[in-house]
């Protein structure tokens, strides 16, 4: 009984030893007598008890690490401090494990180092500028470097850069300046265009009311001709139809009748004014002269026709 509990126990340490459950986007690294043996993918895998061991696990997800922050000296010898974060992944497991002691140290010490060396190029203005220049040539110049450790650099990221408190103080009195330059700036370009609006109105009001005036004095202009026209129509056709009325038989006896009417009818109306002082011809036989003169006209009007 007792040999049979001592075999079951071996048996479940062996079972235990040997079956092996690898987790998705994992990778574990066997060993046989101390010596690379092949990659466990995930799953439930078996090893060999005492001969064979996992060494290594590595995790396949993308990995963000923090770049320690550091002093970085630009082009122009101004000192700043910059950290960041870099994102990688396991690509070759067997690398991972053997290509280096510490692959995550190397990534980030030379990621330290990458970095140092492009603000160096760089001067302090360009450094806010070319964020993404700077995170470029660092993954370029760590992911060459890192393939024989098994890792692919996927990018890296400028968290902040933070120039000494005197530049800060000068940026900060630059940007202000900057600012109150742009608001004079505004502010004249504001008032010009105002003169400019108020001008143009100005203007456009003048040449309004001129446009109106010279209409109404076309308008007038042609109101006048046209009454002139009409008066001159119905006068002309007022002459035709007493030229008319002479040729019928008994019209130039009624034509020296109507004239005859009217000069009584004046002198009639002259006679009614207490203001008029009517002085009446010596020779009454006058009268009948004017009459005769205005005939003599209408004669000539009709021979003329």
């Amino acid at each position: 009984m007792e040999i049979a509990i001592v075999a079951f126990v071996i048996a479940v340490i062996f079972v235990s030893m040997s079956v092996k459950i690898v987790p998705q986007q994992h990778a574990w690294i066997k060993e046989r007598f101390g010596k690379y043996a092949g990659t466990l993918s995930p799953g439930l895998r078996i090893i060999i008890p005492f001969i064979e061991k996992v060494a290594y696990k590595h995790s396949l997800k993308e990995i963000p690490l923090d770049v320690p922050s550091q002093v970085c000296i630009t082009r122009d010898n101004t000192q700043l401090q910059v950290d960041g974060i870099l994102y990688f992944q396991v690509t070759d497991p067997m690398r991972a494990s053997y290509g280096s002691s510490n692959y995550i140290m190397a990534v980030t010490q030379l990621a330290q180092t990458s970095l140092r060396s492009v603000i160096g190029k760089l001067e302090l203005d360009k450094t806010f500028e070319e964020r993404d220049m700077i995170n470029a040539q660092v993954v370029n110049a760590i992911d060459e470097a890192a393939l024989n450790w098994g890792v692919k650099v996927l990018r890296y990221e400028i968290k902040d850069l933070t120039p000494p408190a005197e530049i800060l103080r000068a940026m900060q009195a630059q940007i202000t300046a900057e600012r109150e330059k742009r608001a004079l700036i505004a502010a004249s370009e504001g008032r010009r265009q105002e003169q400019i609006n108020i001008a143009t109105g100005e203007r456009e009001a003048f040449i309004a009311r001129s446009e109106g005036e010279k209409q109404a004095a076309i308008n007038k202009a042609q109101g006048e001709a046209a009454a002139i026209t009409t008066v001159a129509e119905a006068t002309a056709q007022a002459l035709e139809r007493v030229a008319a009325a002479i040729r019928q038989p008994g019209g130039e006896q009624a034509v020296q009748l109507k004239v005859a009417e009217s000069a009584v009818e004046a002198y009639s109306k002259v006679a009614q004014d207490a203001n008029t002082t009517l002085i009446v011809p010596s020779n009454i036989s006058e009268v009948s002269g004017l009459i005769a003169s205005a005939m003599r006209v209408v004669q000539q009007g009709k021979n003329g026709q």
